[in-house]
């Protein structure tokens, strides 16, 4: 059985909604085993000067937990 966990983050890019996703999977890999799923809650930009500054996105990122060892009869984990 597969235990789940889910987290919020934002990132942002100069380019697109689409940068601004793959670089928030990209960075979250990094630091995440086991990530299965992203959905994209909202998209935003900031504007400066009349256009575009910045791509936002708020993502909910899911990713498998990774099992707890086991433990022997003494509280000392098995090998």
């Amino acid at each position: 059985m597969n235990i789940m966990k889910s987290e919020e983050i934002m990132a942002e890019s100069p380019k697109s909604f689409e940068d601004a996703i793959q670089a928030a999977i990209s960075r979250f890999s990094k630091t995440v085993r086991g990530l299965a799923s992203c959905h994209v809650n909202s998209m935003s930009t900031t504007i400066r000067d009349g256009k575009i500054d910045m791509y936002r996105v708020n993502m909910q990122m899911t990713f498998q937990v990774d099992a707890a060892p086991e433990k022997s009869g003494n509280g000392k984990k098995k090998k």
